[in-house]
């Protein structure tokens, strides 16, 4: 395993973050095809002994059981300063902001609760998982600055934002001395590049780590065209993320399949390889042991100039998709208002 630090943080994180969102009991959450606990150890245990540090779940997987699964592994097979656990929040529920709950009330609820889960008394990166239109971004930086000061998250990060979201709510929390975001978990692969456009000048010039989830396009990155898994037929979300572009996506996966055979390794390998030369720590999600350890043999892999250029030259351009798509300014339920106190910016 390789380590590298996470951007502006003094974090040291594996190439690999495990994501534990296929972790969790699957009669409590939206998803079917999770793994129950002694599943979810093995595959935990295997990652640490493969050196992955890094770990990330939320407190939306599995009504929390995710989270569950995951301290309690930890808290069996690793030394709690050896690891790097980040977990992440949902925006206010309806019902929250008509109780006039605020946003800094709202996050101290959810982040207690998911220490609580996790058995920590700290996490060390907690992440403002979806954007949330109804309530004023001064008042999320301000709660996670909150929860920075208390010692309860060492970092705080963002996930399924656009460039202009990041950059403002950094400027603003850098306006007011509050703690800045240090990361950011965007939908990217070698089948889904948007955040070439915007998100990825925006990391570089600020030094911002980007922890992409989706990392192998929910296992169409790992198999030849028309090879199926239990998650491809039961995961809707993954369906409602890549099946309308599903044609032009199987040229880059016939290549990737090619170029795996060439190189005599496999599909995840030249997929991760591909993404590893762009980000800091993919987030790859894990259910079956050989996941883990297909994505730590990608760490050692180092795709030529001309293989990446093979690789990336039949992309075109996507819509807007999953999380994503929902939370485009046109689609979102309310116009944000960016009050800062008295004055809007």
């Amino acid at each position: 395993m390789k380590y590298t630090r996470l951007g502006n943080s003094n974090l040291t994180v594996s190439r690999i973050c495990m994501g534990c969102m296929g972790f969790g009991d699957p009669g409590r959450g939206q998803h079917s095809w999770t793994i129950d606990e002694q599943a979810s150890r093995e595959i935990i245990r295997r990652g640490l002994e493969l050196g992955v540090n890094f770990f990330d779940t939320a407190i939306a997987y599995q009504s929390g059981t995710s989270e569950q699964y995951l301290g309690r592994a930890l808290r069996d097979f690793a030394k709690r300063e050896d690891v790097v656990v980040a977990t992440k929040f949902l925006p206010r529920t309806e019902e929250e902001i008509a109780a006039g709950i605020t946003g800094q009330q709202h996050i101290q609820k959810m982040l207690d609760t998911s220490l609580k889960n996790l058995g920590m008394d700290h996490v060390d990166l907690y992440i403002y998982h979806m954007w949330d239109w109804q309530t004023p971004v001064l008042d999320i930086m301000e709660g996670l600055d909150n929860m920075v000061k208390a010692g309860k998250t060492r970092y705080i990060g963002i996930s399924n934002c656009f460039a202009w979201q990041l950059a403002k709510a950094n400027a603003l929390a850098e306006r007011e001395g509050f703690s800045r975001f240090v990361s950011i978990q965007g939908h990217y692969n070698l089948i889904f590049r948007e955040e070439e456009r915007e998100m990825a000048g925006l990391c570089l010039e600020d030094n911002i780590a980007m922890t992409p989830y989706s990392a192998l396009a929910s296992g169409r990155l790992s198999r030849k065209p028309g090879e199926t898994s239990t998650r491809l037929e039961q995961d809707s979300y993954a369906r409602f993320k890549y099946d309308a572009t599903a044609a032009q996506d199987g040229v880059i996966i016939e290549r990737v399949a090619e170029l795996a055979e060439k190189r005599g390794v496999t599909m995840t390998e030249i997929s991760l390889a591909w993404l590893l030369a762009k980000v800091t720590s993919p987030v790859v999600g894990a259910t079956k042991l050989h996941h883990i350890e297909g994505a730590a043999k990608a760490v050692d892999l180092e795709l030529t100039d001309g293989e990446i250029a093979y690789l990336e030259e039949p992309y075109v351009p996507h819509p807007l998709a999953g999380v994503m798509a929902q939370n485009h300014p046109a689609n979102a339920k309310e116009k944000h208002v960016w009050s800062t106190g008295d004055q809007k910016i």
